[in-house]
């Protein structure tokens, strides 16, 4: 064993894991979670679900981190931005399950990602980011114009979950910035904010679940699998695996949305559909954050500031 097997004795197992596992482990949790949120709906209306998901990542994280220290150590500045982001946090997931009830998985998930591919667009402004804008557009179109007749306030809540989705890429990377304090305490204090905000959105809603265990503990997994595991997966990721590689891999998301769709909720695309999600998805591979010099790239390599996944 040992050195014959290709292992290095004493090296933690989460070391030993290839960094690309990880990643692929998160994708799946990312729209996994969700999936089962939409089995919980025909029990507990959609905000309530967002309210479990919430509190329940944020015990766990409060649990780990207790990241009540690191925000009492926060200046001002830092204390708004944290604030901020759990605000967003609350709002966006509210948006991102109520736009899921009544669209397809696949396809609010792709349209989440235009503002990933605008921003880098603004920030670098290039022809291959020009390209990248065009193609995302053209899909999300493809999208939104099957399902906007019918489901338009569903629509609605699916731009206005990318439009949020933007909002924390930017907030968290100036989160991420900080180096006062690790960027999972900076995350975990937002998700206890996000846990207050969305509970006049959500609370009552969830209290049916509060009074079945069954749906209780459901509910909890939901949180788990949607924002627990996901971050500590795309920590391990990130940690190893270069910017630029870890950013091409993020353009897989939106179609592992749509595999979870057909598989865990028979949510089948048409051909239209799948070359919309196909578009986003070369939309995303294509285009290129702002270089940002070998000191900050390096810093971002091992944070994965630049490119934040779902939350």
């Amino acid at each position: 064993m040992g050195a014959e097997d290709g292992r290095v004795p004493g090296k933690p197992l989460a070391e030993r894991t290839p960094p690309e596992a990880y990643f692929v482990g998160s994708a799946v949790f990312h729209y996994l979670g969700p999936a089962f949120a939409v089995l919980l709906f025909a029990r507990v209306e959609p905000l309530g679900v967002a309210w479990l998901r919430i509190v329940s990542a944020a015990a766990v994280f409060a649990l780990w981190r207790r990241p009540w220290r690191a925000f009492a150590r926060m200046d001002r500045a830092a204390k708004r931005l944290v604030v901020a982001l759990g605000i967003v946090f609350a709002v966006m997931n509210a948006c991102f399950y109520l736009a899921i009830d009544a669209l397809p998985l696949g396809t609010v998930a792709a349209i989440e990602f235009l503002p990933v591919i605008l921003l880098a667009a603004v920030g670098a402004r290039t022809v291959r980011n020009g390209l990248a804008l065009g193609l995302a557009v053209v899909g999300v179109y493809l999208l939104t114009d099957v399902e906007l007749e019918a489901e338009p306030v569903g629509v609605a809540f699916a731009f206005a979950n990318a439009a949020l989705f933007a909002t924390y890429i930017v907030l968290a990377h100036r989160l991420s910035r900080i180096a006062s304090f690790g960027r999972l305490d900076g995350l975990a204090a937002a998700m206890l904010v996000a846990a207050v905000a969305v509970t006049p959105l959500g609370g009552g809603s969830a209290v049916p679940a509060l009074l079945d265990p069954a749906l209780l503990l459901a509910g909890i997994g939901v949180g788990i699998a949607s924002s627990v595991v996901p971050y500590v997966f795309d920590q391990l990721a990130m940690a190893r695996l270069p910017r630029a590689t870890y950013a091409l891999m993020v353009s897989i998301l939106p179609a592992t949305a749509t595999i979870i769709g057909i598989v865990v909720l028979r949510q089948v695309p048409s051909p239209l559909e799948l070359a919309g999600v196909a578009l986003v998805v070369v939309g995303v591979a294509v285009h290129r954050e702002r270089a940002e010099g070998a000191r900050s790239a390096g810093r971002s390599e091992a944070q994965g500031a630049e490119v934040p996944s779902r939350p």
